[in-house]
């Protein structure tokens, strides 16, 4: 007997925006991919885990304890210098102290504090910009083409005729139609930041004193390690350079 599927027929038990932010994070964790192309294991058991990359070859930092003359602290190595086997690369990447970390990010947000009016005002082009990037007109194209090969399904299927054509062309409409839908919840993400992390700023009376690992874990979406300084990329788009004299 002909089967038809029904989209939308009923309320969803999860949201379908939640849904696809979820979906969105387990392909980022199934495809776990350095710089130079190496799989690697997801870990999130520190807010700097797999977000602290090296300039040089590219790979992930790693947290390790050193004990020197009885004294431990914790760092941050270059996994190809802790693995050089591993990686089969060489790098000459320099050790970051935890503590240095944590001090550049403190300094990047109180970056915003201390700059407010400008920031904002970048922001709010940052806003204007993702919020300029519709595809409403494709979308609108897609929808109208899925109407079409669904009621041609639809005839054929009544007309006991073959229909796999028109299945293999609707699955790749619908294809289309989720990466367009992707694409705009990732977009409507990145905005609703860019807003969060503006009300944060505002909210603030004073620079901030004291590390807070939530604000990295939601906001810093990536730290590059150069020789003398450090980039830290915020999930909003915005890109603050820290360099050691700063820290």
């Amino acid at each position: 007997m002909p089967q038809y599927y029904v989209e939308g027929n009923h309320e969803a038990i999860i949201p379908k925006h939640l849904f696809l932010k979820v979906q969105d994070e387990l392909l980022r964790r199934i495809t776990c991919v350095t710089a130079n192309g190496r799989k690697c294991g997801f870990s999130s058991h520190h807010a700097f885990s797999q977000i602290v990359f090296c300039c040089e070859c590219g790979e992930n930092f790693r947290r390790t304890q050193w004990n020197n003359r009885g004294k431990k602290s914790v760092v941050w190595r270059c996994l190809t210098r802790l693995y050089p086997k591993k990686t089969k690369l060489t790098c000459h990447a320099r050790t970051v102290k935890e503590d240095e970390l944590k001090a550049a990010c403190l300094y990047a947000f109180n970056g915003f504090w201390q700059k407010q009016d400008g920031f904002q005002e970048q922001m709010e082009r940052n806003i204007e910009r993702l919020l300029a990037e519709n595809n409403q007109g494709k979308e609108e194209r897609l929808r109208q083409k899925e109407e079409f090969l669904q009621q041609e399904l639809i005839n054929l299927a009544e007309a006991r005729k073959n229909y796999s054509h028109v299945v293999t062309e609707l699955q790749k409409v619908r294809e289309l139609q989720a990466d367009l839908e992707n694409n705009r919840n990732r977009r409507n993400e990145t905005v609703n930041r860019i807003r969060e992390l503006k009300e944060f700023i505002r909210s603030q009376s004073s620079e901030l004193t004291k590390f807070d690992e939530t604000l990295v874990r939601h906001w810093i979406r990536k730290i590059t390690v150069h020789p003398d300084w450090l980039t830290i990329e915020f999930k909003t788009g915005d890109i603050v350079e820290v360099g050691k004299e700063q820290e």
